[in-house]
Parts: C-alpha cells; sequence; structure tokens
C-alpha cells in the first residue's frame, strides 16, 4: 500500500471531527514523528472546539429558558462607554434566532478586536434585528451618566423591529413594557448580551477612531476616551474638545482651574 504523505494526513484531518473515523484509527499506527505531531495538534483543536461549545451552550441557558415558556424574540442589551472621559456612552439590543451558532463569543473586552470586527459582521448578518442609540458627552453632562445609560438602552430597545418578547439586560434595572431579566456580567454569561456588547463596543470604536482624525493630539484611536495618562496630558495642554465630558474629572478639575 502507498504510503500516505504527511501533507495529505494534515489535508484530511481538517474534515474529521472524531476519533472513530476510520482513517484516524488507521494513522494512529503510523510511527512518523510529523504524523504524530499532527494527531497532537488535531487532537488539540478538537480539544478547544468542545471547551467552545460547552461555552456557548452555557451562555444559551437565560435564552433557552424563556423560549421554553413560549417566548420568541429575546433580546441582549448592552452599553460601552460608561467610564471613559470623552465621547458617547453607546447601547446595542440584539435579537438572535433559535439557530445563532458563533462559539467563542464571549464579553467583548475579553476578545480581541479582530474578533470582535469579525463577530460583529456575522452577528449583524444573522441577528433577527440589532438596533445601536448613543448619548452625547453634552447630555451625559446634563442628566449624568447613569440615566444616559439607561436612555442609550431605551432607544436602542424602541428601535429593535420586531418588537422584543423578553429582555436579557447586563445588570441594569429599566422600566419598559417587556419582560426583563437583568443579569450581572451578563455579557459573559448570555449570548444574546455578549452579541450586544460586541456590537456596541465595536460603533463606539469606530466613532472615537473618526474623532482621532478630528483631534489627532488626544489618542483617541487608541485611548476610545478613557482617562489615559496621555489622553489626560493632552487635556492639560491643549485643553477639551466638544467630545469631552464636563462633569467628569479630571475634566472637571481643569475646567475649575483655568
Amino acid at each position: 500500500m502507498k504510503l500516505v504523505t504527511i501533507a495529505e494526513i494534515e489535508q484530511q484531518l481538517n474534515n474529521i471531527s472524531a476519533e472513530s473515523d476510520p482513517f484516524f484509527k488507521r494513522i494512529q499506527k503510523d510511527e512518523r514523528k510529523g504524523v504524530q505531531l499532527l494527531i497532537h495538534r488535531w487532537q488539540k483543536r478538537m480539544e478547544q472546539e468542545k471547551q467552545l461549545q460547552e461555552k456557548f451552550n452555557e451562555m444559551n441557558l437565560y435564552e433557552n429558558k424563556w423560549r421554553a415558556q413560549g417566548y420568541k424574540y429575546i433580546a441582549g442589551v448592552d452599553e460601552v462607554g460608561r467610564g471613559p472621559l470623552a465621547g458617547p456612552v453607546v447601547a446595542a439590543a440584539v435579537i438572535l434566532p433559535d439557530d445563532f451558532f458563533l462559539p467563542g463569543i464571549d464579553d467583548s473586552k475579553k476578545i480581541s478586536e479582530k474578533k470582535r470586527m469579525e463577530y460583529d459582521e456575522i452577528i449583524k448578518r444573522e441577528a433577527l434585528a440589532v438596533s445601536v442609540a448613543e448619548i452625547d458627552a453634552g447630555e451625559i453632562d446634563s442628566i449624568n451618566i447613569y440615566e444616559a445609560t439607561k436612555k442609550a438602552m431605551m432607544a436602542a430597545i424602541a428601535s429593535l423591529d420586531p418588537n422584543p418578547d423578553v429582555l436579557l439586560i447586563d445588570a441594569m434595572k429599566l422600566e419598559t413594557p417587556f419582560v426583563v431579566e437583568s443579569i450581572i456580567k451578563g455579557d459573559a454569561k448570555s449570548v444574546s448580551i455578549a452579541a450586544a456588547s460586541i456590537v456596541a463596543k465595536v460603533a463606539r470604536d469606530r466613532l472615537m477612531t473618526e474623532l482621532a482624525a478630528q483631534y489627532p493630539e488626544y489618542g483617541f484611536q487608541q485611548n476610545m476616551g478613557y482617562g489615559t495618562r496621555e489622553h489626560i496630558q493632552a487635556i492639560q495642554m491643549h485643553g477639551i474638545t466638544p467630545y469631552h465630558r464636563k462633569s467628569f474629572a479630571p475634566v472637571k478639575e481643569w475646567l475649575l482651574n483655568e
């Protein structure tokens, strides 16, 4: 029998998903170091995929609980940008289909920018509804960040089409006509909230990158408006922009010293 090359084995392993596969059983007897290394890599990859699958299943527990009670449209709601010195607070609401599957999805802060961009596209393509809303710095100063966050969330929810049956919200209490479940650290526990977290984060980051082109001295494309040392030094040197939150220290302190 002709000996299968290592390159051919590598190619075939890409199409195998179980150790019970006849081809896999055969190559396990192949003593070549290159083959054994491929087998080890394949087993490691399968284990990682299994863990991602289990994590994804865990993150669907809240959605499945409500679907089992007859609710169809489960919306995840989350926000980004409560803490920065500049830029808006942005909220997103996302309704995913029952068969949505995206292993690796998680709280937007836990995944790389590249993954967030990739997942953002998938979510927007496959979701039943996606809505994004923002409240600017001036209104944040006027009504405070907590109220601004709630207002952004309510605006995102109101723009959903179809209307949600149930809202899963990351640690925030909202008064709405819909059934609401508030989940502490929900962006790491619910796939719908995680999806909203990613959509909101990508939308806000894009906006801050656009602002960076207008105001390059503040480094918005890197700090996204957060109070890094470089950002604070830029405020002290250049003053503030119309996008800075005047009610936030140290912006407030800089204004008092002017």
